[in-house]
Order: structure tokens, then sequence, then C-alpha cells
């Protein structure tokens, strides 16, 4: 399928029951969700920002039924948003598996557009408890949005290991080296075995089922583990996704946390949307999409409930001109030259004057008020005539001068001037101040330490060990509270970066060079 060329991918910070309103019905290829889990359990609480613990708090407040009421409101959404050929994959445990098929997915979907509880089985510990055994796995439900839900037909390659060890069997070799061993199975009572080579007997494998055990849990140690207990592995998104989907699709997730789905859509070659509550499960996820992302990824809007205040101010002032008067409701002039010191229209007809600039004064007002009469002289006089605002003026901020007047121009001509901060039209913020220093503390080992400051409180830094201008900021460390960090380097010059990121969302950068000699 190719891709929607008027898309673009997203990693949102927000309520998903919010997000999901904006985004447009029947739009969605697959769904995959992995809600928290009915457990009340303290280390459901991942990241420990506002957002999570507010969210927290909210589904649990009521028991069961709460929690299936705060799920169901979402699902239903989720529902709408699918497209006829989609799917969704919702992932749960023992704790309120039954609720959620029943008085959810069957209730939305409808019991016929069921199509499989999947059941994921790993490994692990967990302390003896006398009156129940212990529990190995999660479901994870398949349902379709209509029939006409696509299912890619998937054959499960056998792995030779893995295979080998479940056979139970010794193998042998012929002397070319090709591999046998002895089968037994299905043959009656004085059948001699027979041989059965091992090349002929993967190469058949099987067709998926709904029990998978091939899939381990992330241990502590792996590389994929970016700090988090109940991550997934990729290996099984990269299974649903392919099952489900085709390259170019729109995959949604929206409890990304530390942004598996996303990532692992994003490798394959499909376009997605990511939402979570966390601004640290947001953040830890765009550090994994920049980690993996190289010339030919594709693009992604990180959309916070802040935008970023040097970006606003720096940016093109063109650019800037034509958003700020979308945002305020308006219409952008095409022209954005010689235009007369007029940018737009607001919604009520009356034009407006964009200014990327903050303490405007007293002359940009002046100036304004000679330009609305020289731009439409008729328009003019009629918002005058009746008391009706004749023209807006947006900008970070104003002087002293520039409030006193438009108060005079009120007073003493009837000309209504409105004076709108850009902080009334979008909720901007700073980044964090960084300094990064770095201590030689043995030979070719560095101690670093990041100090960061912002309004909001710093919530964890993130680190590239290997930093290029030209490659951006790839994190070796994605998730480090400490703002501490010991490495080795081999010879050679090396520049270190840190990102700080506060509850907000917001990050600011330092680097620092070092140089290890023999």
């Amino acid at each position: 399928m190719p891709e929607d060329k008027d898309f673009t991918n997203k990693l949102i910070l927000g309520d998903n029951l919010e997000v999901l309103k904006s985004i447009e019905d029947n739009s969605i290829d697959l769904i995959y969700l992995d809600p928290p889990f009915f457990s009340n359990k303290t280390y459901e609480v991942i990241w420990g920002d506002e957002g999570e613990i507010r969210s927290f708090e909210d589904r649990f407040e009521g028991g069961i039924e709460h929690y299936i009421g705060w799920l169901k409101e979402r699902v239903k959404l989720m529902h709408r948003k699918l497209k006829s050929t989609g799917s969704l994959f919702l992932h749960c445990d023992w704790h309120a598996s039954a609720n959620i098929r029943v008085e959810i997915l069957d209730n939305i979907f409808g019991r016929n557009n069921f199509r499989n509880e999947i059941v994921w089985h790993y490994k692990g510990r967990e302390k003896y408890n006398e009156k129940k055994l212990q529990s190995r796995y999660d479901s994870i439900f398949f349902y379709a949005k209509t029939e006409k839900a696509r299912i890619n037909y998937v054959k499960f390659e056998w792995d030779k290991e893995d295979r080998v060890k479940m056979l139970r069997r010794k193998i042998h070799k012929d002397t070319d080296g090709r591999e046998w061993f002895w089968e037994t199975r299905g043959q009656a009572n004085g059948i001699e075995p027979y041989k059965k080579y091992l090349d002929e007997y993967l190469e058949k494998g099987e067709a998926l089922n709904d029990v998978w055990v091939d899939i381990p849990m992330l241990r502590g140690n792996h590389p994929e583990r970016i700090g988090y207990p109940t991550q997934k592995p990729e290996l099984l998104l990269e299974r649903i996704i392919e099952l489900a989907s085709n390259a170019g699709d729109i995959i949604l997730d929206p409890f990304v946390g530390g942004g598996t789905t996303v990532a692992v859509a994003d490798k394959l070659g499909r376009q997605w949307i990511g939402i979570d509550q966390s601004s640290m499960a947001i953040k830890v996820s765009d550090f994994r999409l920049k980690k993996q992302h190289d010339a030919f990824s594709q693009s992604y809007d990180l959309i916070l409930r802040k935008k970023d205040y040097d970006f606003l101010r720096y940016t093109d002032a063109f650019e800037f001109e034509t958003w700020i008067i979308k945002q305020f409701g308006g219409t952008p002039n095409e022209k954005q030259r010689n235009d007369g010191g007029i940018d737009g229209q607001a919604g009520d007809g009356a034009p407006v004057q964009v200014k990327r600039s903050d303490n405007i004064g007293v002359n940009v007002v002046k100036n304004f008020w000679a330009s609305l009469q020289q731009y439409d002289q008729k328009l003019f006089d009629e918002k005058v005539a009746n008391g009706e605002t004749a023209g807006y003026i947006i900008a970070f901020s104003f002087g002293k001068g520039a409030v006193e007047e438009i108060a005079r121009l009120k007073n003493k001509n009837n000309t209504v001037i409105k004076l709108v901060k850009v902080s009334d039209i979008v909720d901007y913020g700073k980044k964090p101040e960084v300094s990064l220093s770095a201590n030689n503390i043995d030979k070719n080992e560095f101690e670093f330490t990041a100090k960061a400051k912002s309004e909001p409180d710093i919530d964890f830094y993130a680190w590239d060990f290997s930093h290029s201008e030209q490659n951006g900021f790839k994190p070796d460390v994605l998730f480090d509270k400490t703002g501490k960090q010991t490495k080795k380097f081999p010879d050679g010059e090396h520049q270190i970066a840190v990102e700080a990121v506060d509850r907000e969302g917001m990050s600011g950068t330092d680097r620092v060079k070092i140089k290890v000699k023999k």
C-alpha cells in the first residue's frame, strides 16, 4: 500500500482520550495498545511524572468497574478511527482479561469480529504461592473492524538451534556433512526408525498459531532494554505489525510507553502515531527514534504541550507569520513581501500584523494604525464606526509605550487595536539550561557530570558518547536520572553530548570534547 503523502508521523504528548478525538475517523490501519494492567501495583508507575501519576490514580479510584469504564471510553474512539480493513490488538494480563474481552471488545467490535486470543508465553520467576499456579503469559486480543479486515499469511520459520532443542534428538552427520536424526514419531511397534534430514525438516516450517512461545521477555542485559520493567520486545511488535498491516499503512499506539511500536513500525516502513500522557515516555521514544534514524528514515513531528520559545522566536519569519496566524484562527496572506504591513486577516476579517519580537514599542502601533487605513479605508471606517476591533498585532511581548498608544487611539480616535501575545495563542516554554563537564579519572576513562536548570524540574538525561553535528543526537544512554556517567574511550578525539529533559518534555543540550592519548 503506498504511503499517504499528506500524512506526517506523530509522537504526541497528551491524554489519548483527547488526542484520539482529533484523529480522522476511518483513517487507521492497525492499532496496538498495551494499556496499564489492572494490577494496582506501584511498579505500573514507570516514569513517575505528573501526567502518569494522575492517570494511575484516576483509573483505579473506583475499582474494576471504574477501570473498565476508563478503558472502554478510549476503545470506543479507537474503533471509530479504524478503517474497515483495520484491526486492533489489545495486550493485557489475567487481572482483567475476562472483563476486557466481554465488557469492552465484544461489546464494541462484536463477537463475530473476534479473531484470536494470542497467548504470549514467557519464562520468568515468581514467588511461590500455595494458592495458585504461577502466571507465565499475557493475552493479546485480536479483533477485526469488519469482515474485510486483512490478515497476512505468516509462515513461522523454525530457528534451527531452538528446534533442535525441542526435538530432543541426537543429530548425526553424513560423510558430506548433511545433518539428520532418527525419526520414530508415528511409527508402529516393530517398525524400524528412519533417517530424517534436518534441512528438510526445518524447511517446512508451520503456519503461525495463537500460542507464541518463541519470543522471550527482555532481561536486564538485553541491548533493547531502555530502563523500565514492562518494555515489550521488538520481535513481538514485528510479528503483530507484519501480520495485520502492509508497507505504508498507518499504525497507532495510544499508550506508546518507551516507543517499541513506533520504533518497529518505522523500521518496517509503516506510518505511525504514538501517544502518551507521560512527557518522559514521549521523550524516551523520541530519543529511541533518533538513535535508529538515518538519511532515509521518515520524518516525524514531536508534539509537546508547550512549544519551544527559541524555535518560535528565531525560526524563519515568514513561516512563523503563517503558522501563528493559522493558530489564531485567521488566514495568512499568500503574498509575504510588499504587503503594506498586513500579514493576514483574523476570523472577524480584521487585518493582522505579526512581529516576531519582544517588547514591541509605540512606533509599531502608530505605523500599524496608518497601514490599516491604507490597506482598506472602507473596512477601517466601518470597524471604527461600529466600535469593532480594527486590527490585531501579534508579538511575544509589548512595551509600556505600545500599551499606552493603544489606549490613546481608543480614547481619542475611537479606534480599537488589540495586542495579542504569542503566549495567548500557544503555550510555550524555554529549554533547560545545561552545562556538561568532563573529568579524566584514569588514563582513557572519563567521568561526565551534567547540571541543568529549568522552571519545571529536570526529569532525566540522555547521553551520546560519539556525537557529531552531521548525524545529530543519537543517544547511547536513553534514560539516566543522575546526570553522571563514566566511560572508557579509545585513543583519539571524541565529542560527548547530553540532553536534559524537564517535566514539560522540553530538552536542552550541551557538548564537550575530549582527547585521549596513548
